[in-house]
C-alpha cells in the first residue's frame, strides 16, 4: 500500500527549553500507511500530540524529516498541500466552531479555499452525510451536545477533502456518550470511504478499535502493532504510567495465577466467553 505518513530520524525540542531538556520527541521512525487506522497512545508528556502536530505541518522537525505522502513537511512551499491532505481536529470542537449555522460551519473551510460555491454545497452536504449530522444543517452548532459539536467539527474537515484526518485528543473533553459517537464517525470514514485515520489518545477503548496501536513514552515509541499483540505486553504498558483494558488486565492477573487464559481477548465478549470456558 502507499505511505500515507512516514518519519525518520524525527526530533523535536522546543525553542524555550533549557539546552539540556530531553527532546520531546527523540529520533522517531514510522511509517503509516494510506488508508488505515492507527492508534497513538501515550501518557501526558509522551509526545504523542508533537507527533500529531507534525503530521500537519503545524510544527517542524528540529532534526531528521516527516513526509506526507512523500512532500517534505519542512519545505514552506509545501505547507499549503501538507494542510490540504491532513485535516486535524482537536480537544475542544468549540474552538473550531466558527459560524451561527451548521452547514455555514462545514463551508468555511472549502469557501476559503477558493471552491466554487456549487461544489462547496455539495461538499457540505457529502460531509453532513457522512457524520450523520445532515437532519442538523440548520441548527446552531452552539445547542448540539459535545459529540455533535466533534462531528461538525469532524464534517468541517472532511468537506475540505483529506486523504488523511488526525484527531489529536478529539475525545478528551466529551462525555461517554460523545466519545462513542466520535469513534464510530471516524470508523465509518476509514472503513467506509477509505480516509486515512491517525487518533491521538489516552483512552484504551478507543485504542483498541484500531487496526494499529503505537505506543509512545519519553518522546520514544516504545511499541507498535495490532492491539491484540500490544495489550498483551502489560508490563511495558505498565512501565510507562498506562492502564490496559480491564479484559486484559482481568486475563493477566489470572495468567499469573497459572490459569491457561489467552491475553488478546480484548473485547468485552471475548473476554466473558473465556471465563465461561474456565468455569465450564
Amino acid at each position: 500500500m502507499a505511505t500515507m505518513i512516514k518519519a525518520e530520524h524525527l526530533t523535536f525540542c522546543y525553542p524555550d527549553e533549557p539546552a539540556d531538556h530531553p527532546p520531546v520527541l527523540d529520533d522517531v521512525n514510522l511509517e503509516i500507511e494510506a488508508g488505515s487506522f492507527v492508534a497513538i497512545l501515550g501518557h501526558n508528556g509522551s509526545g504523542k500530540s508533537t507527533l500529531a502536530k507534525h503530521m500537519n505541518a503545524l510544527l517542524t522537525p528540529t532534526a531528521g524529516k516527516l513526509w506526507v505522502e512523500g512532500l517534505d513537511t519542512a519545505d514552506p512551499e509545501n505547507l499549503l498541500a501538507v494542510r490540504g491532505k491532513v485535516g486535524m481536529v482537536f480537544q475542544n470542537p468549540d474552538n473550531q466552531i466558527v459560524a451561527s449555522v451548521v452547514e455555514e460551519d462545514v463551508a468555511f473551510g472549502p469557501e476559503n479555499l477558493g471552491v466554487p460555491p456549487a461544489e462547496i454545497r455539495q461538499r457540505v452536504d457529502t460531509a453532513l452525510h457522512m457524520v450523520g449530522m445532515y437532519d442538523l444543517r440548520e441548527h446552531s452548532p452552539h445547542l448540539l451536545s459535545g459529540g455533535q459539536k466533534q462531528r461538525v467539527a469532524i464534517a468541517g474537515i472532511i468537506a475540505m477533502m483529506p486523504r488523511c484526518i488526525v484527531l489529536d485528543e478529539a475525545t478528551a473533553m466529551l462525555d461517554p456518550v460523545g466519545r462513542r459517537e466520535t469513534v464510530d464517525t471516524i470508523r465509518t470514514l476509514n472503513e467506509k470511504y477509505g480516509i486515512t485515520v491517525i487518533l491521538i489518545t489516552h483512552h484504551m477503548d478507543e485504542a483498541a478499535q484500531a487496526q494499529r496501536l503505537i505506543v509512545m513514552a519519553g518522546g520514544h515509541i516504545i511499541d507498535d502493532g495490532p492491539p491484540t499483540e500490544v495489550f498483551q505486553h502489560v508490563d511495558t504498558l505498565r512501565s510507562a504510567g498506562l492502564a490496559v483494558p480491564e479484559t486484559v488486565g482481568l486475563l493477566y492477573e489470572l495468567k499469573k495465577e497459572g490459569l491457561p487464559v489467552p491475553l488478546d481477548a480484548i473485547r468485552d465478549e471475548d473476554c466473558a466467553a473465556v471465563l465461561a470456558g474456565l468455569l465450564q
